[in-house]
């Protein structure tokens, strides 16, 4: 048995009637084979379940699970959480909710999940949605078995859950590959993209610079360059072979400063775009960073008749809203809470919904990518990513602070596009571009800024795994 508390103390196990119970009776008979003195509080089970014939093989007496019960013995140096597992959907019952209530300030341990909180949605059924009420308890470290659930990763859940630890229990040689990836803590396989050979390039063929793709990014009016410039430098750091700007003539000066690697292509109107959208080699397209909401609309007629993969974020989310129609096959979509509203007023009503039977974020992805046909990129501290065939990721991350910050959400599009030049499609490229931001944001930490992210990628790659 590996303990993350080594000293041996004494600890509380709380079993439910289910087979999470059942899991916490196997915690408690391990710990007190370690030495700990072990006190166990158990729900009456199922004759004939599982739980049940944990329980049989504990050997010490087993408790009421009830507050009284629990407030009544010593202090515990830990305290195990097996009530509530996976299938929780509604508010815990009053009695378990007064157990929770007096856990508040003792270090805990949860088996799957924290007791009280939906492994599907992370959200705490009976609370406001995004509510972190101070008589729930957070767990020190929460250990689920064989993959991350949604709850895990979206909305409280990180919060509550601590440190999560995915235990192997043998079950990938028999289970059917899932279609949603946890980004969190890892993505892939031995042939994924994500790999550092890959992206360093030392696993490419030889070649020219368009062996590994060009991207043309629409910039906006006067004044307002710097949003596209991140884009672009982001492209091009990420390893786009070509990377070029399309402001008017007007924002040319925006223009003129480093680095000389950045290419420059007036594009006054949608009649400017056609000659480098028309060019058969690899390009992908970015438009939106403070493009501004009217040029955008009028330039992405001609950027979805090119057909060419593009990321749309910004301004051209606002203008597309207001006009939706067709988008090209690979389009990625990049909004925010706000801009999500915009694009499905209906579906982001999902999102604040406090009813027990609402869909939550990544159902609300789902329905969102489908609708459109396009790969939606929901931003935030648990970030969503959902294709239009079924298949979703989650990047979660809350520790990030320091990437709330001007200008990041410009890098993530410029991300994307180089990646989607480099010929990933937009799925796996949103995916590895949200990784390759968050993982910049920490290697850099606090007092970040938005050209740190850039700066940061070159070290980061090199030592990519």
């Amino acid at each position: 048995v590996r303990l993350d508390w080594p000293r041996a103390g004494r600890v509380t196990v709380l079993c439910g009637a289910g087979n999470n119970g059942g899991d916490g009776y196997v915690v408690a008979r391990s710990l007190a084979e370690a030495g700990w003195r072990v006190r166990v509080l158990g729900a009456p089970t199922r004759p004939g379940g599982d739980a049940a014939a944990a329980r049989a093989r504990w050997p010490g007496p087993v408790e009421p699970l009830d507050a009284a019960t629990f407030r009544s013995g010593p202090r515990p140096d830990l305290v195990i959480d097996a009530m509530l597992g996976a299938g929780l959907s509604r508010p815990p019952d009053p009695a378990i909710r007064a157990i929770l209530t007096a856990m508040v300030g003792l270090t805990v341990v949860a088996v799957d999940g924290p007791s009280g909180l939906c492994l599907d949605r992370g959200i705490l059924p009976g609370h406001p949605r995004g509510a972190l009420p101070d008589d729930m308890p957070r767990a020190a470290m929460t250990v689920t078995f064989d993959s991350p659930r949604p709850g895990h990763l979206l909305e409280a859940g990180p919060a509550l859950c601590g440190r999560l630890v995915v235990a192997d229990i043998g079950l990938s040689a028999f289970r059917r590959r899932g279609r949603i990836t946890a980004l969190w803590p890892r993505l892939g396989h031995p042939g994924d993209p994500a790999r550092g050979e890959w992206l360093r390039k030392t696993a490419a063929p030889a070649g020219h610079k368009f062996t590994h793709g060009a991207a043309l990014v629409v910039a906006g009016p006067p004044g307002h360059g710097g949003a596209a410039r991140l884009a672009a430098r982001a492209a091009l750091r990420v390893g786009a072979g070509l990377v070029t700007l399309a402001p008017p003539a007007s924002a040319l000066s925006d223009h003129a400063g480093p680095p000389d690697a950045l290419m420059c292509r007036l594009a006054d109107d949608a009649r400017a775009l056609e000659a480098p959208l028309s060019d058969r080699r690899a390009l992908a397209v970015c438009i939106g960073p403070a493009c501004g909401t009217d040029r955008a609309a009028a330039l992405l007629p001609a950027i979805v008749a090119a057909d060419r993969p593009t990321v749309l974020d910004a301004d051209a989310l606002t203008a597309w809203a207001r006009a939706p129609g067709p988008l090209p096959r690979d389009t990625v979509l990049t909004p925010h809470q706000g801009e999500f509203a915009r694009l499905f007023p209906d579906l982001a009503q999902c999102l604040s919904d406090d009813a027990p039977d609402a869909p939550g974020k990544l159902a609300t992805l789902h329905r969102a990518a489908a609708r459109i046909g396009a790969t939606v990129l929901l931003k935030g501290p648990d970030t969503v990513i959902a294709a239009p065939d079924g298949r979703a990721a989650i990047h979660s991350d809350p520790h990030l602070p320091w990437l709330a910050t001007a200008g990041a959400g410009d890098v993530l599009a410029g991300l994307i596009t180089g990646l989607m030049a480099r010929g990933l499609p937009g799925f796996e490229a949103a995916c590895l571009a949200v990784r390759l931001h968050g993982a910049a944001a920490r290697l850099h930490g606090p007092g970040l800024i938005a050209d740190d992210l850039i700066e940061a990628l070159p070290a980061l790659i090199r030592d990519w795994r």
